[in-house]
């Protein structure tokens, strides 16, 4: 069968959910199949992350990326005009290789990955196949573990509390249905405690609920009362994700908790996130030291790593020498997958096959300034991750990627497995 071939690549500005420009590719084949995608971006960013291109100056807010959406339409349409669209890594290598820098700087990571996404889409398309199917083949049946924000945080919320994002997962979910269906109540179950406890109804820039705390404990201990109060039994049937991020405000060892008006060193840290494993159920944690901390990384994961699930953002930024390396340190056990913090999809693939290798686990992950696209929903589930981070259970760019995953378990039907049980060793209720 003839390979389809990249006819045309075109982009366009859209807008993402913070109002903000971002860059759509759309790419047809020869055959006349079709694909498109939009990228994302991210509010709290790692330094080694892949830079994407913004046009500064007074437009937007500097934010305008007509540069980005210039270079799709000009270089990268015209180097990949003719190519195989079935060879991902050889479209992704071009990019690379047409951008010429480290970091994605020159085209921007914007306006490669927008073009590495919508060649997948597009090749699904000609196959006649879901996107995650055509990743992952006829295997490619694992609902993800979803990790749901109940609380934002941190550079998501003003900075109104230190820790970025209060999350839950249900280990005691049987399906990928039911986790969302247990998420909703616990939402539900959250607002209702904040406005009994007089907080304005808001939410922040992921979706969940605006933090209204004195102390970061306080949103620990309304997370295990809205679990409660929703009829679940905390730590069996539902559990806790922190997302520290601690990058946002540590340096050089050192960790400014803005809320409680006190510093820690990283021993201090890591013992204030210790003390919180032992009163809460707690089951995974982000980011728990900053990116420039890897000794206290991995002082923390020899200390928790047996017990909880610990994931490195900032500090792996989704590059598989970084993971490699971490590996080598003992650092995290786990890596957030975040195809923007890289540019191409392959170079994200990388990142996950280089975890699987050091036994690392994986969760593809949303950013804060998300749109409509699903793309990540195929790739946790055509690459097998097993865990999805999506932000909360409300405003519709979230709701798009977890309404996308119940239609793959519908259509998957009796093939459909989910990760649940699997992820942190619970059994189903």
């Amino acid at each position: 069968m003839k390979s389809p071939t990249i006819r045309s690549v075109h982009a366009r500005r859209v807008w993402d959910s913070r109002g903000r420009p971002t860059v759509e590719a759309e790419v047809t084949l020869d055959d006349g199949a079709v694909g498109s995608a939009i990228v994302p971006a991210g509010a709290s960013r790692g330094s080694r992350e892949a830079i994407e291109l913004r046009d500064a100056g007074a437009r937007f807010g500097g934010f305008d990326v007509l540069q980005a959406v210039a270079n799709v339409n000009g270089e990268i349409a015209s180097a990949l005009a003719g190519g195989r669209a079935d060879d991902q890594a050889a479209i992704d290598a071009r990019l690379i290789a047409l951008d010429g820098t480290p970091n994605k700087s020159r085209l921007g990571a914007n306006a490669t990955l927008s073009v590495s996404m919508a060649v997948a889409h597009a090749l699904a398309a000609s196959r006649q196949l879901p996107l995650y199917e055509s990743l992952g083949g006829p295997a490619a049946t694992l609902l993800p573990m979803p990790q749901i924000q109940i609380f934002g945080g941190g550079a998501h919320a003003g900075r109104r509390v230190d820790i970025q994002d209060f999350l839950i997962v249900c280990p005691g979910a049987g399906s990928f249905r039911e986790a969302l269906e247990w998420t909703a109540e616990v939402y539900r179950s959250a607002g209702e405690l904040m406005a009994a406890r007089g907080s304005r109804a808001g939410v922040a820039d992921e979706g969940g609920w605006w933090p209204d705390f004195t102390a970061n404990e306080q949103a620990l201990e309304a997370l295990v009362a809205a679990i409660e109060k929703a009829g679940f039994v905390p730590g069996e049937q539902v559990a806790i994700v922190l997302d520290v991020a601690a990058s946002e405000f540590g340096r050089n060892g050192r960790y400014r908790l803005g809320l409680e008006s006190r510093e820690l060193d990283s021993d201090g840290m890591i013992e204030l996130l210790l003390r919180w494993m032992d009163r809460y159920p707690i089951v995974s944690i982000e980011d728990p030291l900053a990116e420039d901390d890897p000794e206290g990384f991995a002082r923390f994961t020899r200390a928790a790593g047996r017990r909880i699930q610990v994931i490195g953002d900032d500090f792996l930024v989704s590059h598989a020498p970084r993971v490699r390396e971490a590996a080598t340190l003992g650092a995290a056990n786990a890596v957030l997958l975040k195809p923007n913090q890289r540019g191409t999809l392959t170079e994200t693939l990388q990142a996950w096959e280089a975890a699987q290798a050091v036994g690392y686990a994986g969760i593809v992950s949303a950013r804060s300034g998300e749109s409509e696209d699903t793309t990540i929903v195929h790739l946790a589930i055509g690459w097998g991750t097993g865990q999805l981070k999506v932000g909360s259970f409300a405003r519709s760019e979230r709701m798009a990627k977890w309404n996308e995953a119940l239609r793959i378990e519908e259509r998957l039907g009796a093939r459909a497995r989910f990760a649940g049980a699997r992820v942190f060793g619970r059994s189903p209720a």
